[in-house]
């Protein structure tokens, strides 16, 4: 969980044609004064390494470290629209798990190595929490009744543990929210459109929840070349076993949509940017469709004093 010190106040954000890109929450609950939030995109930063200039958060090896800082602080800046309070960040070393972090205080001193996990909640003033994603589903999650914030990573791994129902049980446990006066918003993910799963994900699924069939869908291969010249991409199998027949695609929207109103988050307190990062790699960044050489979006949340 390493920390930095965010000194929004100094530089107030101002608005122009080259300002980043913010992705927030509409509806009327996410504009309450003391609450921060948001999702970032991949438009108008400072990276050059995945061919455009990208607004890249994620400290992979492949873009300059000073570089991706640059970029955070740019985000981090807009994100908390020239507050006069400085923020600690919260990040995770994300497994594609279950396991969720309640954190109380800001540590005196960063750790040496990240807490390992992929969700994070607070009821402490002065923590941006945050995950990273480019196609897993990044979720926030706030009660505006006991003023406790949420983040949380939801691959298919961690959506088959159920980390977004944990989560909800967690604040009720932690903070006795109740699930109704839950707030929920959903940033950019990879959709069904452009989420082809194997049979690994396949049975998972379909061993932890009963609603499983209803989250897959077959969608065949359009892919004109393919349709015009079949035999260049038959695959050593029998014959019928191409890639030419369908793909079975997964909502993992929809998958964590249906966790939260098991949980007892009402419908319409479920806010969703109903983007897919696949369709949008101008927008945003897609590991997938990228073929795993892209960089990565941060979603944060945060209590003002």
């Amino acid at each position: 969980m390493p920390t930095k010190l965010l000194k929004s106040g100094r530089q107030p954000a101002k608005r122009s044609a080259n300002a980043i890109e913010l992705i927030r929450p509409t509806s009327p609950p996410w504009q309450l004064p003391w609450l921060v939030s948001g999702f970032s995109t991949r438009k108008r930063g400072l990276s050059t390494v995945f061919g455009r200039r990208d607004l890249n958060l994620g400290l992979a090896r492949v873009d300059s470290p000073k570089i991706v800082e640059r970029n955070r602080q740019l985000f981090f800046r807009e994100v908390l629209g020239g507050g006069k309070q400085p923020f600690t960040l919260v990040s995770l070393k994300q497994i594609h798990s279950g396991i969720i972090h309640v954190i109380d205080r800001p540590p005196k001193r960063a750790p040496k190595q990240l807490l390992a996990g992929d969700g994070l909640l607070t009821q402490a003033p002065g923590l941006l929490l945050s995950i990273q994603t480019a196609d897993c589903v990044p979720i926030l999650l706030f009660d505006p009744v006991k003023r406790v914030v949420g983040a949380f990573h939801a691959g298919w791994r961690g959506t088959a543990k159920r980390i977004i129902e944990k989560a909800v049980g967690e604040m009720q446990a932690h903070f006795e929210s109740r699930p109704q006066d839950i707030q929920a918003a959903i940033g950019p993910a990879i959709g069904s459109c452009c989420y082809a799963v194997g049979e690994e994900v396949i049975d998972e699924f379909h061993s932890q929840f009963s609603y499983a069939a209803s989250l897959f869908s077959e969608v065949f291969d359009d892919d004109p070349i393919k349709k015009k010249y079949p035999m260049l991409f038959l695959s050593a199998r029998p014959p019928g076993h191409s890639n030419l027949g369908p793909q079975i695609h997964l909502d993992l929207i929809a998958a964590n949509r249906r966790q939260l109103l098991d949980a007892g988050v009402r419908a319409t307190n479920i806010w969703s940017a109903d983007l897919c990062t696949g369709c949008n790699t101008d927008r945003l960044f897609s590991h997938r469709k990228e073929g795993g050489f892209t960089g990565r979006m941060m979603a944060v949340i945060g209590i003002r004093a």
